[in-house]
């Protein structure tokens, strides 16, 4: 299988530290194009190991990426049965692909995200599962094993046992991630692998207590290897003991379970060391659209030209797309500010886009823009721009949810001048000290003073001698990222780089003042009927 990344590179930004994550990928009931065996997948980003005959492979080789939380980042696993040593793909069978988003991964529960293999009209490819996981710095970088059996289980009729071993780091949901697998060495009870190094990161991501399992099979050449037994243990245990040795049980639970009385174990492996020195986040996105101009005019900044979108929808879907990978349910409470509703000409400030005050939530970012649109037909433009109404619409419902379960982002886009600007410096200072975030982009030539005001980097916003708790608003003024060339993709990128980048800092920097950590993780989803409350206060928790 090979990954490609999709998308152009943008020079516009400068480089800035990145986290790195780890992908591991396994593949489920794959098509089987060998008309004698089982096929032989490899595997992204330059290749990985091939696996003989199997529809089920986990692979072992890990891809290492750079994670921005503010980009989109589109990636693409291929698959392929390798039927040669040639290095054309062209060559092999391709057995499907997958597209997501690196953020679609990491915002999926437990960081697994698990899709339907495509590519193959007409057939079922199969499944395709990646987990991804944040790299820890490690104090001990690299360690070396070296593991050797005693009188395993024979398995082999006409011979003894061709056994080697699978290294599995435990996972918060209880499930494992291959890590390393041994060379097989054939015909033989009292195997001894060749020694090999580890990096302690690989083997356990910094967390010395976390358990390692280990599985012992006998290699058969059709791929269906015979299970002879496991043990588990870890980096810290290995550490401990005063000799470099340790003598560890290897059991079959299937046997042990049949109470059997003369079973004691399937073997007793060796294994010697040496070392070398060499978040939870549900995302709740609330889109606020100020709305003026005559929207059936070019000069209008919501003019809905059949050939491009106006800087509003360029806003909105900018921001949109990179945090619905975040949110678990993608429907998203979307209010327009500024119009005379109908049927009376009421002017109101906080009103839902899709003509729905009881239940303003949209399906996606498709269906906050459609809500947009069909809003300009519906509503009459008016002044003036109140920000007040809608930052505390929002930050209701954020009190309420105070345990870190839940982070709210509220995204304003407007183009006019604040015309309750002492009123809004308050309701920023007063949700400063909630979980919420505010972003506000600016679209058209006005000046923004006020808007650039409300954004704490210089200086921290207060109100009436109190100051914000902490920062928590990010302005950005859209002229200032459209690309001169007209290229409205990379106008996007840009604008949802910058607003988002200080989204992490802000999450964090509440969750910490407030001592919260990373709870276990959530149950299964189960749907349940809408309770009579809110949705802001039912939303399921996704994790980041």
């Amino acid at each position: 299988m090979n990954m490609a990344f999709i998308g152009d590179a943008d020079p516009f930004t400068a480089a800035i530290p990145a986290t790195k994550v780890e992908l591991t990928v396994s593949c489920r009931n794959l098509l089987d194009r060998d008309t004698f065996s089982k096929s032989d997948p490899s595997k992204l980003f330059g290749r990985t190991e091939v696996i003989d005959n199997t529809l089920n492979p986990d692979f072992v080789r890990k891809f290492i990426l750079d994670y921005f939380f503010e980009e989109r980042q589109n990636l693409r696993f291929d698959l392929y049965d390798l039927d040669c040593k040639s290095d054309n793909l062209s060559k092999h069978d391709f057995l499907g692909q997958a597209f997501c988003t690196l953020g679609e991964i990491v915002g999926s529960l437990g960081s697994r995200l698990e899709k339907p293999l495509i590519g193959i009209p007409g057939k079922k490819c199969g499944t395709f599962i990646v987990r991804a996981e944040e790299l820890s710095n490690c104090r001990v970088k690299v360690l070396m094993l070296q593991f050797c059996g005693n009188k395993l289980d024979k398995k082999d009729f006409f011979g003894k046992s061709d056994p080697f071993l699978v290294f599995y780091r435990s996972n918060e949901d209880g499930s494992f991630t291959i890590c390393h697998k041994t060379e097989v060495v054939k015909n033989t009870l009292d195997p001894v692998w060749q020694a090999f190094k580890i990096p302690v990161r690989a083997l356990c991501n910094g967390d010395y207590d976390r358990s390692i399992k280990v599985e012992v099979y006998d290699w058969d050449r059709d791929g269906g290897h015979d299970f002879i037994g496991e043990f588990s243990t870890s980096y810290r245990e290995m550490s401990r003991s005063q000799s470099q040795f340790h003598i560890y049980e290897v059991l079959n639970p299937k046997k042990k379970g049949k109470k059997k009385k003369k079973y004691l174990n399937s073997g007793t492996p060796r294994g010697s060391r040496r070392n070398y020195s060499v978040t939870l986040m549900c995302v709740l996105l609330c889109c606020t659209i100020r709305l003026s101009g005559n929207p059936s005019q070019p000069t209008s900044l919501h003019y809905m030209s059949p050939y491009q979108l106006n800087d509003y929808a360029m806003a909105l879907r900018a921001v949109g797309e990179i945090i619905q990978d975040y949110d678990s349910d993608k429907m998203f409470p979307a209010l327009g500010f500024g119009a005379k509703l109908p049927p009376d000409g009421r002017v109101s400030h906080e009103f839902a886009l899709n003509g729905n005050p009881q239940n303003p939530y949209c399906n996606g970012i498709e269906g906050v823009m459609e809500a947009y649109y069909q809003s300009l037909k519906s509503v009459r433009l008016y002044g003036p721009t109140h920000f007040s109404p809608v930052i505390n619409h929002v930050a209701r419902y954020a009190s309420a949810v105070m345990d870190g379960s839940q982070y709210f982002i509220l995204l304003i886009i407007s183009d006019g001048v604040i015309t309750d600007m002492a009123q809004t410096k308050e309701s920023i200072v007063n949700a400063a000290s909630l979980p919420m975030s505010i972003i506000i982009v600016g679209v058209g030539p006005a000046e923004f003073d006020e808007m650039i005001e409300l954004d704490g980097d210089e200086e921290r916003i207060s109100s009436q001698g109190r100051y914000a708790e902490r920062d928590i608003v990010q302005f950005v003024p859209f002229r200032d990222y459209i690309d001169r060339r007209g290229n409205h993709i990379l106008s996007m990128a840009r604008l949802a780089k910058e607003v988002l980048a200080e989204i992490p800092d802000q999450f964090l920097s509440y969750m910490r003042t407030r001592g919260i950590k990373p709870g276990p993780l959530p149950p299964p989803y189960t749907p349940c009927p809408p309770p009579a409350i809110h949705p802001l206060l039912t939303r399921r928790v996704s994790r980041i």
